[in-house]
This record gives C-alpha cells, sequence and structure tokens, in this order.
C-alpha cells in the first residue's frame, strides 16, 4: 500500500521557497538595475597634480564625462590641483581624497563675469546651478587663494556689500539646487563668501571646517541664502566675517524674494569671527531657524539678529538653545539698525515692503563669560521687537544688556556688570525678567 501524503505539507514547503526566492529575485534584480557610479579622474583627462599646471580643462572634462553616463565620482587623487573656476552637474560626487587641494587660479582673468544672486558678480571656483543629487566630500581641501583678492578689497569703500563694485568670486555656490551633501572637506581662503547655497533645497553641511586669517574681508563660513531644509551639523569656522550668515534678500532689493527656512544648526565650534547672523540682507525674511550646542571661542558676537529698513522682513521662531561663549565680544545683538546697533534718535517711519518685523525669538540655557556687552535688544519705533523669550541665560561682561522698543520676557536670568546696570530699560521696552 502507498504511503499517504500530506498535500498540503508537501505544497507549503515549495511555496515558502518560492516566496523566499522571489523576493531574493526581486533585491538583486533591483540591485543590478541600479546604474554603477562611475569614477572620472581628472588624471585621464590630463591632469597634473604638481600646484604650476592649471587643470580647469581636465577637471571640467572629468566632470562631463560623468555626467554622460548619468552621474559619478569625480575623484582628485593627493596632490596640488591648481584651477579656474568648474561646475558641477547632477549626480556628481567632486571627491577629495586626504592630500588633495583644489586650489584656486591667482591670475583674476580666469573668473569669468556673470550675474550673480542678481547682482554682477565673478564666477565662483567650484559651483552647481539647477543640479540635483551634487555634492562635495572627502578628506582634502579647496583652496581659494584669496590674499590678493582681500588686498584690493581693503581699499574699496563699501567692499563686499552686494551691488558694490567690489567683485569678487565666492568658493562654493549651490544656485537653485536640490538634494546637496557637503561633508568632510576644508574649505579655506576664499576671495569672498565661501560656501553659498542660494535659492537651494535639502542641503545638508557635516563634519567640515571653513579657515580664512581673521583680517581676511567677508569670508563667511556658510551663507544659506534664500534656501530651506537646510542642516549644519558638527562645523569648525575660523574666519574673517560671519560664521554663519542666514540671508535671504539684498539692500533695497525690488523683490521678490523668498525666505530661507527650516535650518538646522546643531554641535558646531565657530574659533574668531563674526558669530552666528540672521541678516544683514533679509529680505525675504527668515523662519524656524533652530541653533543648539554651539560653541563660541572668541567671536566678534555671539547671537546677531541684524537688518535696517533698507533689507528686512519676517524674522520669526528662531530657538538658539545650548550655547557657551567665551571671550566673545557681544554676546547677543538683536538690531533692526545695522550697519549701527542703536540710534538714540528716531521717530517712527511709513511702514514699507523692507520694513523688518523681528519676533517670536527664543535664547535658552546661555552661558557667556568674558564678553565687553552682554546685548542690545533694539527694534524700530515703527515695528518693535516683539516676544523675545530669555531661559536660563547667565552673562558676565563689562557692560549689561540694553533693551529699547522691544517686548523681552524671561527667567533665570543672571547679567553680570562690571560697568552700570545688569540690563538698562530704554523708551518703547517691555521688560518682564526675573
Amino acid at each position: 500500500m502507498a504511503p499517504k501524503i500530506n498535500s498540503s505539507a508537501f505544497f507549503r514547503v515549495p511555496l515558502a521557497f518560492c516566496i523566499v526566492s522571489a523576493a531574493l529575485l526581486s533585491i538583486l534584480s533591483h540591485a543590478y538595475a541600479q546604474p554603477l557610479r562611475a569614477t572620472c579622474s581628472p588624471r585621464k583627462f590630463g591632469a597634473k597634480a604638481d600646484s604650476i599646471a592649471k587643470n580647469t580643462k581636465a577637471i571640467q572634462s572629468a566632470i562631463d564625462a560623468c555626467a554622460k553616463h548619468g552621474g559619478g565620482i569625480v575623484e582628485l587623487n593627493p596632490g596640488v590641483y591648481l584651477s579656474g573656476p568648474v561646475v558641477l552637474k547632477s549626480n556628481i560626487t567632486l571627491r577629495l581624497d586626504k592630500g588633495a587641494t583644489l586650489l584656486g587660479s591667482m591670475d583674476h582673468a580666469d573668473y569669468p563675469k556673470k550675474t550673480e544672486f542678481r547682482n554682477p558678480g565673478l564666477q565662483s571656483l567650484v559651483s552647481a546651478t539647477n543640479a540635483v543629487n551634487v555634492s562635495i566630500s572627502g578628506e582634502g581641501t579647496i583652496d581659494g587663494s584669496g590674499e590678493s583678492w582681500w588686498k584690493i578689497a581693503r581699499t574699496i569703500k563699501g567692499s563686499g556689500i552686494m551691488g558694490s563694485p567690489d567683485l569678487r568670486p565666492r568658493l562654493v555656490v549651490f544656485d537653485h539646487c536640490r538634494h546637496v551633501l557637503v561633508e568632510g572637506v576644508t574649505l579655506q581662503n576664499s576671495p569672498m563668501w565661501q560656501l553659498v547655497p542660494y535659492y537651494s533645497d535639502d542641503v545638508t553641511i557635516r563634519n567640515i571646517k571653513v579657515l580664512a586669517p581673521a583680517n581676511s574681508p567677508n569670508t563667511d563660513a556658510i551663507d544659506p541664502f534664500s534656501s530651506s531644509n537646510v542642516k549644519i551639523d558638527h562645523v569648525y569656522t575660523d574666519v574673517g566675517d560671519d560664521d554663519v550668515a542666514i540671508k535671504s534678500g539684498a539692500i533695497n532689493s525690488p523683490g521678490p524674494d523668498s525666505p530661507s527656512r527650516n535650518i538646522l544648526i546643531t554641535d558646531s565650534t565657530f574659533a574668531h569671527g563674526h558669530g552666528l547672523s540672521v541678516g544683514s540682507e533679509i529680505a525675504g525674511g527668515t523662519q524656524n531657524i533652530t541653533a543648539e550646542r554651539i560653541h563660541f571661542i572668541g567671536t566678534a558676537n555671539g547671537i546677531r539678529i541684524k537688518a535696517n529698513r533698507d533689507r528686512g522682513n519676517d524674522v520669526s521662531h528662531l530657538l538658539f538653545r545650548d550655547l557657551d561663549m567665551k571671550d566673545v565680544k557681544n554676546a547677543i545683538i538683536i538690531s533692526e539698525y545695522y550697519p549701527k546697533i542703536m540710534q538714540e534718535k528716531d521717530s517712527a517711519q511709513p511702514m514699507t515692503r523692507l520694513t523688518p518685523h523681528f519676533h517670536d525669538i527664543t535664547i535658552e540655557n546661555v552661558q557667556a563669560s568674558g564678553s565687553t556687552v552682554a546685548g542690545i535688544i533694539v527694534g524700530l519705533p515703527e515695528s518693535p521687537v516683539q516676544d523675545v523669550v530669555l531661559k536660563n541665560v547667565a552673562i558676565s561682561a563689562k557692560r549689561g544688556m540694553t533693551i529699547g522698543n522691544a517686548q523681552v520676557s524671561g527667567e533665570h536670568v543672571v547679567i553680570k556688570a562690571e560697568q552700570g546696570k545688569g540690563i538698562t530699560i530704554l523708551a518703547g521696552a517691555k521688560v518682564a525678567i526675573r
């Protein structure tokens, strides 16, 4: 008699096997369907990493070759690659190996004139426009050779202001890009602003250094400009101007200007520079900014929110938390009179599209020692600063905090001043601090 077969058990095993096999095949099929990222070496296009030969054409050829295959990695091996401006494209990673330097040409004629940020400018050393999935990574360095540019800038009145006759290239610009990553590299010695996401979205900047001499003019480290969803994490900056400056529109901008929104700055160290700034070119406004766990060492300012009647807009929902400052000249500056900080005699003026409106600003868990000025919070008569909240703030300084045309509340706030009052209240101030 033939053995009885359990038909359900017989079919269960093959069925389970088929399900697993189908899933495995699906995974393998998906993996192999993905295009392999090409690695394009500028050396194959004639690049020489000897700091003498100009490699602009070779590097650009490598970028273009990778772009033709849908993207890839343009890799700079150890050495010094002298170059003029190069342009990244979608799905391209510029990777600088440890010991590799992309060195900006010192020949000013290598930087073509162009309209940048709606103003006359010069092409930056590295840029991308309307690109998606673009990145710069590695342990190498991008150096802008800025000294000769700084020397000229120091002789020009109004140098560094957008639209001024002082034309200098920036170091790295992402213009109207999406899904941007800058990671691991050192950026240094830019002729002007060093890293600028302009009208870009989904930008991550992490584990980088940005460096320039303390006396180098307008060498802002990172300037998100009318950009959204920006993460700045574990950066070290030591520069000649703002360590971070959030911007969104030029002085006397005719508009329209888009705001900068949803920006997170975390776990970073600012050693020299002008501090963490919102403004001054903020004609499009900015909202939803968080900065936490920042160390300030010897910067000119700690927190600085700045605008004026010719460059303002809505600046709101800002959170500064868990900050420590050592030997910072001005711990907290919130002023609608930039480039001045205060104006002794002023009367209300008509509201315009460019009138700054600062409100909903929280400063929490801040320790500052060795400051010259504890703080200044001053609004315009026609547009007072509103809803500033201080929590667990302890500042020791030569001079205390001044508040005028502003609504400020707080708890556990200790301002120790060597000279004068801890807090001085001017006209238009509503202060409830304990």
